[in-house]
């Protein structure tokens, strides 16, 4: 059996905002057919061989998660997390993060367990990234 694809969703406010950030600040390039908007439809980026990110209005998240409450902005019940190559890498994406519109939350530094930053999408979702 072939390894599965994955794909996370998350919910977000605006399309061509979180669409433009993810293009801006990690370099992806959105898959599928364009929408009216020009944008894919759904809005979903091909991360690796095995991983996709969907990005969902949330007012359409309902469909996926039923009666379950899409958390506020600002709270997150995961950390999506990039390993880097280098200091300078993570330096690197967490500017191009912060220059469309991210908010870091942990400057990049050294920690115990590798050299690592956070940062906040436009959308409040979580993203650390680190050396190995």
């Amino acid at each position: 059996m072939a390894d599965p694809t994955v794909t996370v969703s998350l919910p977000i406010a605006d399309r061509a905002t979180s669409h433009r950030f993810y293009v801006d600040a990690l370099g992806w390039t959105a898959i599928g057919e364009p929408a009216a908007d020009g944008i894919p439809e759904p809005l979903q980026f091909a991360v690796n061989d095995g991983l996709r990110l969907m990005l969902v209005p949330s007012g359409g998240f309902g469909w996926v998660i039923g009666d379950h409450e899409v958390a506020e902005r600002g709270h997150s019940e995961c950390v999506l997390s990039w390993v880097a190559g280098d200091p300078d890498e993570v330096r690197g994406i967490v500017d191009r993060a912060r220059v469309a519109g991210a908010r870091v939350v942990t400057p990049p530094a050294e920690q115990p367990w590798g050299y690592t930053a956070a940062f906040a999408d436009p959308d409040g979702h979580l993203w650390m990234v680190t050396t190995a």
